[in-house]
């Protein structure tokens, strides 16, 4: 069976991060998840630019501006495969290969992440490396915090470790499988999220049921999903669209992963 398109764009990011879903805690969409969820607009009613188009046409329309955007800030939480646990990021990256950010696993610490030209910057704090350190010895997973913890460190971009990585910050392979598929979303009612207006959409692949919030100002651009799918519930936010990524080597020491071995 083919994908309806907005399936296929959650799981395109989700498969970017080596990761599988699209799932969101309480602080994956700014304006949203402050003022509980999106909100109700007249303004948005007022200015909805899509009259006499059908859900799946808007769902084109938006998945069409999404993909040609050369940068946007992705926000969400997304369950990892290989461990179980959950991924919360936030980052920004672009069609260059440039992207600037942070990670966390398991809300255990977060991981500071800068990708430029060639290199990889990370910088962790001591309670994302102790808790990727279980199962090592005390002394060792002592050592590796003494010796990382709250500093940045460097590694190239092409190495064999840092692929996904390379990959995670690249849009054009973030977003490389949204236009599989074919669209089938039903329009609903406008709203805001964060302050922008929107149109809802909501689609079914199978069992799995998305709702999409989709720009009515500007570009049409995707703003948030929103799975109800058993698997993979949440949220992904998209953001600042078209805003340079902050992505600049750090200031002061730093170590150079790759001469360390």
């Amino acid at each position: 069976m083919r994908r309806t398109t907005l399936a296929a764009l959650c799981i395109a990011v989700a498969t970017a991060t080596a990761l599988t879903g699209c799932q969101s805690g309480p602080d994956s969409s700014d304006g949203a998840s402050r003022t509980g969820g999106a909100s109700a607009s007249p303004a948005a009613k007022e200015k909805e630019p899509f009259a006499g188009l059908t859900g799946g046409q808007i769902a084109d329309r938006a998945l069409t501006a999404t993909t040609g955007a050369s940068s946007l800030r992705l926000k969400g939480d997304v369950p990892d495969e290989e461990s179980g646990g959950t991924i919360t990021l936030d980052v920004a990256l672009d069609k260059k290969g440039e992207c600037a950010g942070s990670l966390s696993m398991n809300g255990q610490g977060r991981a500071d992440l800068i990708k430029t030209g060639d290199t990889i910057y990370m910088k962790y704090d001591e309670a994302f490396l102790r808790a990727q350190s279980k199962g090592e010895s005390k002394d060792t997973t002592d050592a590796v915090v003494n010796m990382l913890a709250g500093k940045w460190t460097r590694t190239s971009a092409t190495g064999k470790d840092a692929m996904d990585i390379s990959g995670f910050c690249d849009l054009d392979t973030v977003l490389g499988g949204a236009g599989e598929g074919s669209s089938a979303a039903t329009r609903g009612r406008t709203t805001t999220v964060d302050g922008t207006p929107a149109i809802v959409l909501t689609e079914q692949d199978g069992k799995d049921r998305y709702t999409v919030y989709v720009a009515t100002q500007g570009e049409p651009y995707l703003l948030r999903i929103d799975s109800a799918s058993a698997g993979d519930p949440g949220t992904l936010a998209f953001s600042d669209y078209e805003e340079p990524v902050p992505a600049q080597k750090p200031s002061g020491k730093i170590l150079d992963l790759d001469e360390l071995g």
